[in-house]
Formats: C-alpha cells, structure tokens, sequence
C-alpha cells in the first residue's frame, strides 16, 4: 500500500498535466511568451479598431512615409514640421475622439514624443500610442 500511494500521485500529476501539454501545442502560435508589455501609455491595435469613429490617428513617421502609405484617413504630424502641422492636427482634433500615435516600429520613438508633446504643450488629453507601431497595422493587411 506505501509503494502504491507514491505511484498513484505521479499518475494524477500526469495526468493533470495533459490538458495544459495539449492548449500549448494547439495555441503555440497564438501566444506571444517574448511580446513586450503593453505601455500604460499604449493601445493595441484591436483596442485602437475598435473604437472605430471614436478614434483619430496620427502618423508621425516621415512626410515621404506617410505619402507613400499610411492608415486611412491618418494625419501626418511629425517632429520634423510640428509647427508648421500642429495647427492642421488641431482642426480635426475633438476631445470626443481618442488620439492613436504611430511611426514605423516598435523601437521608434517618434511616436512617443509626438504623443508626449500633444499631452504636454497641446494640452490634449486621450492620447495613446499604437503598440507595435506602423508593422502592427501591416499585419492585417497579410
């Protein structure tokens, strides 16, 4: 009876373990293990798309990036032109809508500073950057 008891947990741990075995492989390309967190002052695309008309973005990557493709109905507002692009941005900016920021990728931090300078020296409150940048976006075009 001692010799069986030692057997029998080792059979239940076992056991317990196939159900999670089994979701890894169905979901292994699903689940991102190495995905950087999403920054309180980002949002996912899924949550930026669904906002729908609630949402306005901004494309802060080059005037020749933005020519050559950007999300509709994106406005180009970039460090490069601040001043001479901010008063076009605020004409179609309502504090109604949510601001989603984005430039080329997830390392580029453009986006963050354009985001950082409409919170700070606009005075704009709802704006967000796009995590995983203009690549994201990319993605659901494939």
């Amino acid at each position: 009876m001692k010799r069986a008891l030692p057997l029998q947990a080792l059979l239940l741990l076992g056991l317990a373990c196939i159900p999670a075995i089994g979701q890894a492989l169905y979901l292994r390309d699903r689940v991102a293990w190495d995905a950087p967190a999403v920054a309180a002052d980002e949002v996912t695309l899924r949550d930026a798309l669904a906002l729908g008309d609630a949402s306005l973005w901004v494309d802060a990557r080059t005037e020749a990036q933005y020519e050559a493709e950007h999300i509709p109905g994106a406005i180009l507002l970039n460090e490069d032109r601040w001043g001479e692009l901010l008063p076009a941005f605020l004409t179609t900016w309502s504090p109604e809508k949510q601001t989603v920021v984005y430039c080329s990728s997830q390392s580029c931090a453009a986006s963050h500073e354009v985001a950082r300078r409409l919170r700070e020296e606009a005075g704009l409150k709802n704006v967000f950057v796009l995590h995983g940048g203009w690549e994201t976006w990319l993605e659901t075009k494939k």
